[in-house]
């Protein structure tokens, strides 16, 4: 009597990490900026850099670090994304160090070279980088906290308003002796938890039928009391703080993460509508924003009379640049006047130095980031995680998009800062929590399930992934 042999149990091989390949990208996103920076002190003294060595060593142990871990505690997550936030945090290193060595620059109420702070912070970053990735098992215990994060994201949005302004907004907060801190920079990932959380109750509430009109369901009276508030939020912010750049960042978040969560089109042109209306008004009756929109329709006026504006001189700097710019350490971004060369207008001096070649490489780095954020917000499994994800992802673009614009004359200047590239310490910090946080959901989705448990009389067949 023959026997028949049970082969149908599957034994499933885990989908590779992708670990290796996260490494090699490394290597080139440290040897990249070690170049950079070498190239830098040739072109202004003709020889290497004394810290070079000291550069290179610590960028590459905060990189090699920073993918031991992530290779301990998320080995599933996506390969690209901690390849480019290290490359883009030591090209803005580079940089940061190239305005230093202008003495103009550096003597403009600065206070003296800022790319030994920047680097101290950006290990204070990476550090936070890997308590999340230690202490943050898991994404989804974020939610618990979710009218929590939005009392702390609200207190964080007022809390500048009882400091001083600088360079004409209310966006900082100044501590003795550790300087001044951002918290925008810490809101946005906040509000995003507050949003993702929110949204996965009410998206079915907010997506029920409603009234249609030219074509498009708006939404029930109702409905609208999120939005408005929202909306009433940012307008506030806007008027206390002179800060279009975060208004323009926190309702488009929110705008954002409703369409994605609700699939309504309506959505977005109401708060399309929302947002132009309470711009128009705010610019129309704000000084600080009034000159700043100005200074966008026309940047050249009034030279002959009070000199040259500092939209005029970007503009200027980027045009010099030409194709392929005029090398690292030649530039003349050192005559853009105030005191935002090294934050506000960093983006002025890659397009002038690295060129427009240069510049739309730099802008791909965040592309590429973005798109890996989408993808991952696609790939998870639960629609907190999702919502999350694509919040955190928005919120990265749509700050590359305000200051990008503005420093390109797009849309008028804010006061935000370029993610990783420019000088500010909260601002780094919480870029790579960002990174963090959209890792771990990496790490679960892209996880491979549990093989299921074998018979003891089957024979296990290996299927081989190509």
């Amino acid at each position: 009597m023959s026997t028949v042999t049970n082969t149908t149990t599957i034994s499933s091989i885990g989908a590779p990490n992708r670990r290796n390949t996260e490494l090699v990208l490394l290597l080139f996103a440290v040897l990249v900026p070690v170049l950079a920076y070498a190239n830098v002190g040739l072109a202004k003294d003709g020889s290497v850099p004394g810290g070079l060595l000291g550069y290179g060593l610590g960028l590459g142990l905060l990189a090699g670090v920073a993918h031991l871990m992530v290779r301990r505690f998320a080995p599933y997550a996506d390969p690209l994304m901690l390849p480019i936030a290290t490359l883009l945090n030591g090209l803005g290193l580079v940089f940061i160090y190239r305005l230093d060595l202008e003495p103009a620059v550096t003597t403009r109420g600065l206070g003296g070279p800022k790319a030994p702070g920047q680097l101290l912070w950006s290990a204070l970053a990476v550090a936070v980088f890997i308590g999340i990735l230690v202490l943050l098992k898991d994404h989804r215990i974020l939610q618990r906290y979710t009218y929590i994060s939005g009392a702390v994201a609200l207190v964080l949005l007022i809390a500048p308003v009882f400091f001083p302004a600088i360079n004409g907004s209310k966006l900082w907060i100044v501590i003795p002796g550790l300087g001044s801190i951002q918290p925008g920079e810490f809101a946005k990932i906040i509000l995003a938890v507050f949003f993702a959380g929110y949204l996965m109750v009410k998206r079915d509430a907010l997506a029920l039928a409603s009234r249609r009109f030219l074509g498009l369901y708006w939404p029930r009276g109702r409905d609208l009391g999120p939005i408005l508030a929202i909306w009433a939020l940012s307008m506030m912010i806007l008027v206390l703080e002179d800060d279009l750049g975060s208004t323009l960042l926190y309702f488009g978040l929110f705008v954002v993460m409703l369409y994605v969560a609700t699939e309504r089109t309506s959505w977005v042109v109401f708060g399309l509508l929302l947002a132009s209306g309470g711009a128009t008004a705010v610019g129309m009756t704000s000084g600080h924003v009034k000159v700043r929109i100005q200074n966008w329709l026309d940047p050249f006026a009034g030279i002959a009379q009070h000199g040259a504006t500092e939209a005029a001189q970007v503009l200027w700097s980027f045009g010099s640049g030409g194709v392929l710019g005029s090398g690292l350490g030649q530039g003349f971004s050192r005559l853009i006047g105030g005191i935002g060369v090294k934050s506000d207008y960093i983006l002025a001096t890659v397009g002038e130095e690295l060129g427009l070649a240069g510049l739309m490489a730099v802008l791909l780095l965040y592309g590429l980031l973005i798109e890996r954020g989408v993808r991952t917000a696609l790939a998870a499994r639960d629609p907190f995680g999702k919502l999350l994800a694509i919040g955190l992802s928005s919120a990265m673009a749509l700050q590359v998009f305000v200051v990008a614009g503005g420093v390109t004359g797009l849309i008028p200047l804010t006061g935000m800062t370029m993610p990783f590239l420019a000088q500010g310490g909260s601002s780094v910090v919480a870029n790579w929590a960002l990174v963090a946080i959209l890792l771990r959901i990496s790490d679960t989705a892209r996880r491979p399930a549990p093989a299921p448990a074998s018979s003891p009389d089957a024979e296990p067949t290996q299927v081989v992934r190509l």
